[in-house]
């Protein structure tokens, strides 16, 4: 039971993020609570250790600032702020939150390319019925919270949780 509810609720969070960034152009609060909540429980009875599990909590605090410093200056939306804080908690403080957030960049930039090129068709979109939400081509803002998705979904299994399930099962 343990070991399907760590494999379980970082990516059904991440995806029901990216539906409702996708669909709404918002994150829901309880998204990023649901992720904190569930790794502070989860970490202890998985066997981390109380240093490690600070460490994870050191990484997501950094990437906290930094998002708080660019939602600040109007470049990152609040949710998605949050949302890739309570994800890099995840990932603790080593190679696979740098690998995390590498992912993220890359695949953000991706996605804002592909919603540019929507946008500057969206009359031809419109005018043919084509089943594209109107908040990616009506919105001025960008649903990062696809981009945090696939990033954590490519780089969840080497994560530290995934690793003690995995030699757990073993």
């Amino acid at each position: 039971m343990l070991e399907a509810a760590t494999l379980l609720i970082f990516p059904l969070c991440l995806a029901v993020a990216a539906l409702s960034d996708l669909f709404t152009m918002t994150i829901p609060n309880r998204v990023s609570l649901i992720l904190l909540g569930s790794f502070m429980v989860l970490a202890p009875l998985l066997g981390l250790a109380w240093a490690d599990i600070g460490m994870h909590f050191a990484g997501a605090a950094i990437v906290f600032c930094i998002c708080f410093a660019l939602f600040a200056l109007n470049v990152m939306g609040g949710g998605d702020a949050k949302l890739l804080a309570a994800s890099a908690v995840w990932f603790g403080f080593d190679l696979s939150l740098l690998s995390f957030l590498v992912h993220v960049a890359f695949l953000g930039g991706v996605v804002t390319i592909f919603i540019l090129m929507l946008r500057s068709q969206s009359n031809v979109i419109l005018a043919m019925g084509l089943p594209v939400p109107n908040s990616l081509l009506m919105a001025k803002k960008i649903p990062y919270g696809i981009a945090i998705a696939i990033g954590g979904f490519l780089v969840f299994p080497s994560s530290p949780l995934v690793i003690a399930v995995t030699s757990r099962l073993i």
